[in-house]
């Protein structure tokens, strides 16, 4: 590309690569950067808790300190005026625009304006936030910078002090300048494809910046996106880079401590020949070389920056991925066809839209083509039919640089994309842009399976399972569950749950992924701001051990997470995961921080190598995968987990619970109410996978229900639910009849009560058939057996201990009523008797732990039940009662006392009514209700205070005893709301006899203020008229009706779920009279006394009722969670199915439906319209055979006599198809050499210089060919051994010493093609024209003679035995990687005169070896000969090389032992391998060329 073109105002955009095809390695760090913050890659910022004006004075900072712009320091004036008609310099600025140093200096007098040293750095002083006035958006970034600064430094600017995420994806959009027409359906599929695809990846969008053609299309895309879009996942990242030197209003920007922020004018009518910044993109970087209005300044940073953004690495997961990148081409000209070129060149894919104009529409119309019909002429058709405007400016020799740039282009087809509106089913560019990253990564060369992992992993960072399963997951490569555990662990921790339900329907086996290591590692890398994190690391710092230890970094035991789930789960349930013994040596303790799933180098998958051999370390893995999720509330993939799930009823109960208990804790009151949403859908699983099973199989179910569950504590299910108060859960009637079950014992259920009651008062009714039994066995006995049964069912027990406790308060009310005497009587000793059998009772509850929760949790439990807390209340009360009883001076106060515990005796009564189906949920309205009213004493206590005391200050005249002010003020006050007016309130009933005037009479109020003379009330009667009304009218109307009022709310509240509450909290009154001793009070002694015997003397521990808790046999435990994982499948689909008919699903089905079936009419209609401009085209062209057909035939009989020159018809003109058809031979020798040996050797740019090739396209090659414009350069290299070189230049007297053809002393000048053609005393590349004269920096003219060794053996398994592919035996081959290469290589190269072995080969072996190999080349076979396609070739100098196959038959061949000993290197940054011979490992391509014929050698796979 011509500079001259790149500074022409308006000229087409150099977006994207440049023009030099070099690989950056900008890697290094900034230097001076103030802050420490890490590695440029570094995934997660720490949250910066400065403020925006620190943020902006950090940034003001560190930016001129590190960025740079360029002025122009000395004024040379131009010979040409300014478009303005002003005086300016050779730069562009006025006189008046430069610093005033430049204006006057005489450093440079004399000397002609040369940027290198007339434009120097210095601080930047345009940088900040910009906004656009009138537009409205909100404000962007921007900074100035010269046009050397690193890639490191503004990469860093990006990142750490714009705070942009490091992307997923690199988009590189690139097209015409100017602007242009789309098709407005084209227009619409690039808008909503483009952004898609960046906000789906989390990618960056990067163009020119600029507020015209391609880059305005981008802006405009962006901003329809943030107005339409519905939901905000992220905002587009889209940056723009522009050179400075072309903005217009750029001074607006320009602030030397920064702009916070910069109003920019956005002016289009007075822009000129300078360009606007587009409104909608939000980052811009401003590239300045010193000079103004020349644009393409900054295509070299742009090409630097998106290369060195490309070698950067994302981990996420686990998985780390370099940064992809991908160029998208609309329309353009010149300068896009550079940018194409060079991206593919680099290798990057190019995605071109056809149907956007000119340079796209170009390459659409011919990638295509075989490489050999993309000729000169083709190439000048196309450009005549799509640059009509400037097709007059191109040369033959421009042509020339076109086609042959196109045939590179299309020539890597793998890198190029063409997307076509409705063709080949393509409707959105985004899946264009992503199919096209994918073919170019699968055409990469790769080991093994990594070609596809690293697809895989692309698919993952994007989080677009779409491409992954259209794309990835064919039948083109089978894939093991195993290659999928690293992605699998990835897509966890990256929270994307559909690829975690792509891997489980594509194998992956959750009881195989989770191991020790896999779930050490996903603890790790649980989200920082997850609640559960937080109570990890203080679990870590609390620990006792870490305290004593070196300040290590906390290490995240499985034991930690156990410690935290028991406080989650409660201190019912047993450690999930125990606490390793010092003694146990611990399995696998990898540096999980470090682990990395890379491209490149040690990998997560070495994890899962190494930890193959592990049985997993838990019993259920697939529990701790639904607990990782859990705990971070990942509603989604938690619910794909628990499909997978075993015992899934308790799973979904602990899940419930967990949630709940987060959900107490977590701050953030949205994620507080998605916990408790996600516990009640947890809930509803538990109660739909019951529900299937209870009506299935009652009994089975009710076992689930009460088995133990060792995956999850040693607890129940029920008890789970318990404690998770799920109440919809209890009240559910399978299990409510399982309590009813347990309340009943052995009794049938349908026995009637008033037969039970009657058995318990007539005892030996019990021997009838009066009540029935569930077993047969115990219906038929009739003795001791039959009583046991009876009167160990809880409900027997509870209506005794009724019968009991009713016999204690009337015998206590008749004590404490009439037989209450300063002796206890016996009636007395019998109360004292019976209440320590009550406090015995209480004792055994409070001791009894069979769940072995200790002495202190077993006591929190206890008294964190209400009812208890009134035992002990009353219990506690009756004692000191007793005291002062027994006390002769303090009788009356002990009576007093005793008679108010026994109120609270009777408030006892309130829980065993509970039992009750109606008495039970009212019990539970009024207990709700006692809250209404104590917030209601606290309304009514400030009235009631303020209005006593105002009467009571009114009225009364220092009133000094304390119970009559109590009297007046509080007792008085309360009692006019019950309609008790006060006596003197309004002074009618004014007696004073009937109160005390100096308040002298204690058992008289004190008078009120009033004249004694004339025995009249002296104090304001209507003032407390009036207060007494008002308090009335608040306290009586407004208070109790809204006393009322919250009584009625609260019954409504309650009584929807009454019936809930009282199922709920059913079972803890039968659980309590299911482990009750039988004997009622005060009998139950004798059981306290047999238990104390079995428990303290005996040691016999206490066991739960199997009733409540069974432990079953592992066969059969496994058989019933069979059964529950068969009915919760049966759940699933229940569910699926019920979702498709809800009206709203079948209304989105429908709507999808229509969807599809407009996309398949629009695109049938594409396709005809398609099929008929081929049908045209192929019409077309055999009207146009047939036109040369009949030239010929015309022209053959004219040659032959035939006819006159008068007679010959007017043809249209042919000049076209004879160019093409002129030489058949040569049209022939094109297709064979062209594509086959010339591609290497005519790349434009030649290696290790910047010397250019001239444009040779195919059909140009053979030297047969005419091609009168080639005038390639003559280069050679200059090189340290020039004694062993051929003469430089072309010097005819240096050249003739050159004897061609023949042994040239010790050079080998003979090619293994024959003789070759010596023209001007240089001999010609027998392949035909390569772009360039001279030898390059090979060695010698002419032929350069190379030996590369295919050394192989066979590859063998662990037993010895070769192995196979498709019946083929597999070879292994000896190969190399050097310093800087991508590719690896046969080991080989140049030989020196007289050398047997090359030089590069001597590297890798030890000298004392050099003989035998030697040795080994002289019984080698040849496998090729002759010339070789290497990008160093020339027109007067090639390489030919010698391929040999030295091969190892026997595993134990003695000199294959020596080789493998004698293998060394000198440079550590060269690789030795033994490597499996494969068509996609990523040799060179023409060593695989010589590697494919070693393998036909030996009838080998390859």
């Amino acid at each position: 590309m011509e500079p001259s073109t790149l500074r022409k105002a308006g000229s087409d955009q150099e977006d994207g690569f440049g023009m030099q095809p070099q690989r950056f390695t900008d890697l290094g760090r900034v230097s001076n950067l103030r802050q420490s913050n890490g590695s440029l890659c570094k995934g997660r910022r720490q949250p910066c808790a400065f403020s925006n004006t620190e943020k902006q004075e950090n940034l003001s900072s560190w930016i001129p300190e590190n960025i740079k712009k360029k002025e122009c320091v000395y004024f040379v004036e131009r010979s040409k005026l300014s478009d303005a008609g002003k005086v300016v310099c050779e730069c562009g600025y006025t006189r008046e625009q430069h610093l005033e140093e430049a204006a006057k200096s005489y450093t440079f007098q004399g000397m002609e304006w040369d940027p290198k040293k007339h434009v120097q750095e210095m601080p930047t002083d345009a940088f900040g936030d910009i906004v656009f006035t009138g537009l409205g958006q909100k404000a962007g970034k921007y900074v100035r910078v010269s046009q050397d600064t690193s890639s490191s430094v503004i990469y860093h600017l990006m990142t750490q002090h714009w705070g942009l995420d490091i992307p997923n994806l690199l988009i590189s959009v690139t097209g015409g300048a100017k602007n242009f027409n789309m098709k407005l359906r084209l227009k619409s599929i690039f808008r909503r494809g483009l952004v898609k695809v960046a906000q789906t990846t989390g990618a960056w969008i990067i163009t020119g910046g600029s507020h015209a053609g391609v880059m305005k299309q981008v802006g405009e895309a962006v901003r329809d996106f943030s107005l339409s879009s519905s939901y905000k996942e992220g905002d587009v990242i889209t940056i723009g880079v522009a050179t400075w030197g072309t903005i217009h209003h750029r001074e607006s920007l320009i602030h030397p401590m920064g702009s916070f922020p910069a109003e920019y004018i956005l002016d289009e009518e007075g822009q000129g020949n300078l360009t606007c910044l587009d409104n909608n993109h939000s980052h811009f970087i401003l590239v300045d070389d010193g000079t103004h209005g020349q644009y393409g300044v900054e295509i070299s940073l742009r090409t630097k920056l998106e290369k060195f953004i490309s070698e950067q690495t994302k981990e996420r997961g686990g998985v780390a991925i370099k940064i992809p990148i991908v160029c998208v081409v609309l329309e353009g000209g010149p300068g896009t066809l550079n940018t194409i070129y060079n991206a593919i060149t680099n290798g990057t894919p190019c995605v071109i839209v056809e149907g956007s104009g000119r340079v796209a529409d170009v390459i659409a119309q011919v990638a295509s083509l075989p490489i050999s019909d993309i000729t000169m002429s083709l190439i000048q058709q196309k450009l005549s039919m799509f640059f009509q405007e400037m097709f007059e400016t191109f040369t033959e020799s421009r042509i020339a640089e076109w086609t042959k740039k196109i045939q590179d282009i299309v020539r890597r087809r793998q890198l190029l994309t063409i997307f076509r509106e409705g063709k080949d089913g393509q409707q959105d560019v985004d899946v264009a842009i992503l199919q096209a990253l994918l073919k170019a990564s699968r055409s990469q060369d790769h080991f093994g399976h990594e070609n596809w992992d690293h697809q895989l992993k692309l698919a993952v960072a994007w989080n677009r399972v779409d491409i992954a399963r259209s794309e990835i997951f064919t039948d083109e490569w089978q894939w093991k569950p195993t290659d999928l555990h690293p992605t699998m662990t990835a897509a966890l921790i990256s929270n994307k749950p559909e690829f975690v339900k792509l891997f489980l329907e594509n194998g992956v086996r959750l009881k195989e992924f989770v191991t020790w290591d896999t779930l050490l590692y996903l603890y790790e890398n649980l989200e920082p701001s997850c609640l559960f994190h937080c109570k990890l690391q203080k679990v870590l710092a609390e620990e006792p051990e870490r305290l004593a230890c070196a300040p290590a970094a906390p290490r995240v035991q499985m034991h930690h997470v156990a410690q935290v789930l028991r406080e989650l789960l409660g201190d019912f349930t047993q450690p999930l995961y125990p606490r390793p013994r010092h003694s146990d040596r611990p399995r696998l303790l990898l540096p999980m921080p470090h682990i990395k799933l890379n491209v490149q180098g040690v990998s997560l998958r070495s994890l899962y190598k190494r930890s193959s051999g592990h049985v997993t370390f838990t019993m259920d893995p697939v529990r701790d995968l639904l607990i990782w999720a859990v705990v971070q509330n990942r509603g989604e993939l938690a619910g794909i987990i628990w499909a997978q799930s075993q015992d899934c009823i308790a799973a979904a109960l602990a899940c419930s619970k967990i949630l709940k208990e987060l959900s107490k804790e977590e701050e953030d009151t949205d994620s507080s109410e998605e916990m408790l949403a996600l516990a009640d859908e947890y809930e509803h699983r538990a109660i739909g996978v019951f529900t299937e099973c209870y009506r299935k199989d009652e009994e089975r179910a009710q076992k689930l229900l009460i088995h133990v569950s060792e995956a999850w504590g040693k607890t129940t299910c029920l008890q789970l639910a318990l404690e998770a108060k799920d109440m919809k859960f209890v009240s559910h009637g399978g299990i409510q009849a399982f309590l009813t079950k347990v309340w009943w014992g052995q009794l049938c259920v349908d026995n009637g009560l008033w037969r039970v009651v009657l058995c318990m008062l007539v005892f030996p009714l019990l021997f009838t058939n009066l009540v029935s039994f569930r077993e047969k066995r115990l219906q038929a006995e009739s003795g001791p057996t039959r009583a046991r049964a009876f009167f160990n069912a809880p409900v027997v027990i509870f209506h005794l201990n009724i019968l009991s406790y009713f016999t204690f308060l009337c015998l206590f009310a008749y004590v404490l009523m009439v037989d209450f005497q300063p002796r206890p009587s016996w009636c007395e000793y019998v109360i004292y008797l019976w209440l320590f059998s009550l406090v015995c009772e209480e004792t055994r509850q409070l001791f009894y732990d069979p769940d072995e929760c200790g002495l202190m949790k077993k006591a929190a439990l206890y008294f964190s039940d209400f009812w208890n807390k009134l035992d002990v209340g009353a219990i506690l009360l009756f004692i000191a009662g007793l005291t002062c009883r027994l006390i002769p001076a303090m009788l009356y106060s002990g009576r007093v006392i005793l008679a108010l515990d026994f109120i609270m005796f009777c408030l006892r009564l309130m829980h065993i009514f509970t039992v009750s189906k109606t008495l039970g949920p009212k019990i539970i309205i009024v207990k709700r209700m006692m809250k209404d009213v104590f917030f209601f004493l606290f309304l009514l206590a400030v009235w009631v205070v303020s209005f006593g005391v105002a009467k009571q200050a009114i009225l009364i005249h220092n009133e000094s005893r304390v119970d009559w002010i109590f009297r007046g003020v509080v007792y008085h006050s309360y009692l006019t709301i019950f309609g008790q007016i006060p006596t003197y309130i309004d002074g009618v009933n004014f007696n004073p006899d009937q109160c005390s005037p100096n308040g002298t009479d204690p058992y008289k109020p004190k008078c009120p203020e009033s004249d004694m003379a004339q025995l009249a009330p002296a104090f304001p009667e209507w003032l407390t008229v009036l207060l007494l009304c008002l308090y009335l009218l608040f306290t009586n109307i407004l208070l109790l009706n809204l006393l009322i009022a919250m009584f009625n709310y609260t019954f409504q509240q309650v009584q929807e779920h009454t019936d809930q509450i009282w199922k709920f909290q059913r079972h803890d009154l039968i659980e309590e009279y299911h482990g009750r001793p039988p004997a009622p009070p005060p009998f139950i002694l004798l059981s306290h006394l047999q238990l104390f015997v079995k428990r303290v003397v005996l040691k016999i521990p206490a066991k739960r009722h199997k009733q409540l808790k069974n432990k079953l046999e592992k066969n059969e435990e496994a058989a019933l969670l069979s059964w529950e994982i068969y009915l919760k499948e049966n759940y699933l689909q229940n569910q699926q199915y019920q979702q498709k008919q809800r009206p709203e699903q079948k209304i989105e089905d429908i709507s999808n439906k229509v969807d599809t079936m407009v996309d398949l009419l629009d695109l049938d209609r594409l396709k005809r319209s398609g099929s008929m401009e081929q049908r045209l085209a192929s019409l077309e062209e055999q009207v146009t055979q047939t036109t040369r057909a009949l030239h010929w035939i015309v022209r053959t009989l004219r040659d032959s006599g035939f006819g006159s020159e008068a007679g010959i018809p007017s043809m249209a003109s042919q000049e076209a198809p004879e160019k093409q058809d002129v030489e058949p031979g040569i049209r022939k020798k094109v297709e064979e050499l062209g594509d086959c040996y010339h591609v290497n050797a005519r790349h434009l740019l030649y290696p290790n210089c910047p010397v250019m090739r001239f444009p040779v396209p195919n059909e140009k090659v053979p030297w047969e060919a005419e091609f009168i414009i080639y005038d390639p350069l003559f280069y050679t290299a200059e090189r340290k051994d020039m004694a062993a070189m051929d003469p430089v230049g072309d010097n005819p007297d240096s050249l003739s010493k050159i004897c061609y053809n023949t042994l040239d002393g010790l050079t080998d000048r003979q090619s293994s093609h024959g003789l070759y053609v010596v023209q001007d005393g240089l001999p010609l590349n027998p392949m035909g024209r390569t772009g360039l004269r001279g030898r390059g920096s090979l060695s010698c003219f002419g032929p350069n003679h190379a030996l590369h060794p295919v050394v192989t053996r066979w590859r063998r398994n662990q037993d010895g035995a070769i192995c196979r592919k498709s019946i083929k035996k597999m070879l292994e081959v000896l190969v190399l990687k050097r310093p800087l290469s991508e590719h690896w290589a046969l080991p080989g190269g140049s030989r020196e005169p007289g050398e047997m072995l090359p030089r590069k080969l001597k590297q890798i072996l030890l000298q004392e070896y050099w003989p035998s190999f030697e040795n080994l080349l002289k019984h080698s076979t040849e496998v090729y000969r002759g010339y070789m396609d290497d990008p160093r070739n020339t027109d007067n100098a090639w390489v030919e090389t010698v391929a040999v196959s030295i091969h190892f038959q026997d595993q134990n061949d003695v000199e294959l032992k020596r080789l493998n000993s004698h293998l060394h290197t000198c440079d550590p940054a060269v690789s030795i391998r033994w490597q499996v011979v494969d068509r996609r490992i990523p040799l060179y391509a023409n060593h695989k060329t010589i590697l494919q014929k070693a393998a036909t050698l030996f009838g080998a796979h390859y």
